[in-house]
């Protein structure tokens, strides 16, 4: 797994980095923040981010709100705010989770594991949204008394809709998740597959159930 830590205190960020790769994580660090720190975070292969709140001339609540606008990593924030109003905004900007300096080894590690185990997909056995079930095992939607296969696009394009469910999600959003994960599909693809989904959610009651939002993609209905 591969952790990237946005730190500015060098003491600690090099801390984190050693304990984090005695843990056989893989560490990638940001060390400019005279940069568009979004912008280089985005471009970072990463599983799980470790942001600071009091960054210079930035501030953690919108890099986390920008970042999570863009892709659906985890967050954790280490920082020495430790008011409850602080822990608050880091929930209400999508971060994942929330520790204090000086930090507990031993809690961070598992408030590390616990993050990344809740954002794998298959670490749980089903999500239900919209009182329909996703069976995460065997790629099957559930609905009422009513059950359908799906194929491997299938699955992940749905899957992305259910941890999106409010979500106006584009093409282009979709298309990035799916390269990421290693789906490599094109426009007309994406539309095959979203159309032969519609159809099998249809044969069990689910009519517009993946809506189109005219100019801006794709929400579950």
């Amino acid at each position: 797994m591969k952790i990237l830590i946005v730190e500015d205190d060098s003491k600690i960020r090099q801390e984190l980095k050693t304990l984090l790769e005695t843990n056989n994580y893989k560490v990638k660090i940001i060390e400019d923040f005279t940069k568009d720190i979004v912008k280089e975070i985005s471009n970072i292969d990463k599983d799980l981010i470790l942001l600071d709140i009091n960054l210079p001339n930035q501030n953690g609540f919108d890099i986390c709100k920008k970042i999570k606008n863009e892709e659906n990593v985890p967050i954790i924030f280490v920082t020495s705010c430790t008011r409850e109003e602080d822990e608050l905004k880091s929930i209400i900007s999508g971060g994942n989770d929330f520790i204090t300096k000086p930090y507990n080894k031993d809690i961070l590690l598992e408030k590390i594991k616990r993050t990344l185990n809740l954002n794998n997909p298959f670490s749980h056995k089903e999500i239900k949204v919209k009182g329909v079930t996703l069976d995460l095992h065997l790629s099957l939607v559930r609905h009422q008394d009513s059950t359908v296969e799906l194929t491997r696009n299938e699955f992940r394009i749905l899957y992305y809709f259910f941890t999106n469910p409010e979500k106006i999600i584009s093409k282009e959003e979709l298309l990035d998740y799916l390269w990421n994960e290693k789906y490599y599909l094109d426009d007309n693809i994406l539309t095959v597959n979203i159309n032969r989904l519609r159809k099998k959610l249809e044969e069990i009651g689910l009519q517009d159930f993946i809506q189109t939002i005219r100019g801006k993609g794709y929400k579950l209905g």
